[in-house]
């Protein structure tokens, strides 16, 4: 199943760390938090990655063409003009890269997507937040509901919008951020290739808005609570306390050995 991670924004609120960089290219404990997202992933076995670019994506280029070179001790022979790397890392992943414009909004990134996703249900992710969630259990709650699209809510500080869930974990509606206990969307996514029919407005579609409302209206949309650790790293304070979390040992989401 394919893992498709949007990668393309802006990260204005992170803007001491994105002049040069995207955000999902900030490093946690030296390496980019896109890195420890796809971990996660590929601990329950999910390997097939499709990376959404945009402002930029360059740089998420570069680094992983030269992935191999920077896990791996290695020798130069400039003599024989050739190069040897010891033990090199050996990670079970398919990753494409795919440009999908400067400005495009979340859901139009999804859209551009739809022939290479192709017409089977797929697991989708913001490239900026990290948790120990069970994509297992995830993706099982997902099929035994039968509903179009299952995102993951978790209970986090009041900045963000709230999910109305009623007692069969469907989605009711969205909110206005509020300082309330309520649930919000933390990604981790399951969705279904119909799920494209929802995205109207091409490039300008927020997947967050009128799609997600529109599937909530129709009973489509499902919520996987996750009441384990999530954290996003929208602000320089947020890279600051998953990097100590990561110095010290103390990192939930690191569920790979």
């Amino acid at each position: 199943m394919k893992v498709v991670i949007l990668a393309g924004g802006l990260g204005t609120r992170l803007a001491e760390e994105t002049g040069v960089r995207p955000k999902p290219m900030v490093e946690i404990g030296g390496m980019p938090i896109l890195w420890h997202i796809m971990k996660i992933y590929s601990s329950y076995g999910f390997n097939d990655f499709i990376v959404c670019l945009g402002y930029k994506g360059e740089v998420i280029k570069e680094w992983f063409s030269h992935y191999h070179l920077r896990q791996s001790d290695v020798t130069f022979d400039f003599e024989m003009g050739a190069m040897k790397l010891h033990a090199p890392a050996k990670e079970n992943w398919k990753v494409s890269l795919i440009d999908t414009g400067p400005e495009t909004m979340t859901g139009g990134r999804l859209l551009r997507l739809r022939e290479v996703i192709g017409n089977e249900r797929f697991m989708l992710t913001y490239g900026d937040g990290v948790g120990n969630v069970d994509i297992r259990a995830l993706l099982e709650h997902h099929q035994a509901a039968g509903k179009l699209a299952t995102l993951t809510t978790v209970i986090p500080s009041g900045r963000f919008g709230a999910v109305e869930i009623d007692d069969n974990d469907q989605v009711l509606s969205f909110s206005e951020k509020t300082d309330n206990p309520k649930r919000v969307n933390a990604g981790f996514f399951v969705l279904e290739p119909k799920i494209f029919e929802y995205l109207k407005d091409g490039d300008a579609t927020v997947f967050e808005q009128e799609p997600l409302k529109t599937l909530a209206h129709e009973g489509q949309l499902l919520s996987y609570p996750h009441d384990g650790f999530w954290h996003p790293m929208d602000t320089l304070s947020d890279r600051h306390k998953l990097e100590d979390m990561w110095k010290t040992g103390q990192a939930p989401w690191q569920i790979w050995h």
